[in-house]
């Protein structure tokens, strides 16, 4: 059986078509801004965005860290979901590299943090005892809470709030157009409340490497120099540009409008597992409480769960069936779909599923649910 691979969408594989564009990728010296494919990517990130200008950096941590950079001062404080990416998941970029510190703010079952939490969480200017407060930053989708999409409404309510204390508001969006697609909105009606938003081209849209960071022309020359300063800057780099050039074509041409596709079939394997005893809650603000797992919660292409056997075992009794996921944060498994699994995939794992929960005690005899089909009495 082929392996079916769902432990993030990180692991997917650049398409024929991207393949053959890298190949034949026009290329320069990007550091001397001379490379037509980074340059035409860059004015494409941005445009779609609605942003004056665009950075192609070699990850999504490098995008948040290049941003911080260009935003914070050294000294200063980031405002920012205790369980978001730059608190918890980039290596203290923000106090090794900035030199700033993170006033963390507690989020809830939808990503979201508490608009008063937010306005209380400001420095007094006038203590020099305190971090002038320099940024304020959102995850968008919001990966711990099951990869919640967070709305425009709320996303502007944030910036109002920092813009009227004088503060930028950036946007992590790894996986910023599976947020766009959940929500049925435009990239560019997203990302408008932002000063500068960061996107990843190597999770659901299928790129080998790259990010992009876009904002306006002045924030992106200081992000520019910061990537130069951790050793980001790429040479015929329009060989990796050439793949996001395709993934962010409109239409069926790209990778965006076929994230749906993974959406349905996230929920797909959600409903699957909700009717496999053994199979719990992810718990924490994934899906806070006991009790089964519950669709409703799959929003983009995570689903978060637990089991109730042992997880490492679980896991293991997966790998020899060929599908693998991820021991995730707070001792929940993570199953991310994206391009390479296919709805027959998800019959697959869920029988994969099934055997796995047997072989490791966590199971009754019930048999998977067809997604679709309801459990009988």
């Amino acid at each position: 059986m082929a392996l079916i691979d769902l432990r993030s969408d990180t692991v997917t594989r650049p398409t024929a078509e991207m393949r053959r564009a890298m190949a034949a990728a026009e290329v320069g010296d990007d550091v001397w801004r001379e490379d037509p494919s980074v340059n035409a990517l860059e004015e494409r990130a941005a445009e779609l965005l609605g942003k004056e200008a665009g950075l192609f950096v070699s990850s999504g941590t490098m995008a948040n860290l290049t941003a911080l950079v260009a935003h914070v001062p050294r000294g200063g404080e980031i405002i920012a979901g205790g369980e978001t990416h730059i608190v918890n998941d980039e290596a203290a970029g923000h106090a090794v590299v900035v030199g700033a510190s993170v006033r963390q703010l507690r989020e809830g079952p939808d990503g979201t943090f508490d608009l008063r939490d937010l306005e209380d969480a400001f420095r007094d200017e006038t203590d020099i005892h305190q971090p002038p407060t320099a940024l304020v930053t959102v995850e968008n989708a919001h990966s711990h809470s099951m990869n919640s999409p967070l709305t425009p409404a709320y996303v502007a309510s944030v910036a109002e709030i920092a813009h009227r204390h004088g503060v930028p508001l950036h946007v992590d969006g790894a996986r910023f157009f599976n947020a766009a697609v959940a929500l049925g909105v435009t990239p560019r009606e997203l990302a408008a409340p932002a000063d500068t938003v960061a996107f990843c081209l190597s999770k659901g849209l299928g790129c080998p490497v790259g990010s992009l960071l876009v904002g306006d022309r002045a924030v992106i020359d200081r992000a520019r120099r910061a990537r130069k300063l951790v050793g980001g800057g790429m040479r015929q780099a329009g060989i990796l540009a050439a793949a996001g050039l395709i993934a962010l074509q409109p239409g069926s041409d790209g990778m965006i409008d076929r994230l749906a596709d993974d959406h349905a079939n996230a929920r797909r394997l959600a409903e699957g597992l909700a009717g496999l005893d053994g199979i719990t809650s992810a718990g924490g603000i994934a899906q806070p409480g006991e009790g089964p797992l519950d669709p409703d919660r799959v929003r983009t292409n995570f689903v978060l769960f637990r089991v109730e056997g042992d997880r490492r075992a679980f896991i293991d009794a997966l790998r020899a069936r060929n599908v693998l996921m991820d021991e995730y944060a707070h001792g929940q498994i993570r199953a991310a779909t994206h391009h390479d699994v296919s709805a027959t995939d998800i019959e697959t794992t869920l029988a994969a599923v099934s055997g796995a929960l047997s072989e490791t005690g966590s199971r009754s005899t019930a048999q998977p649910i067809v997604a679709g089909q309801t459990r009988g009495a």
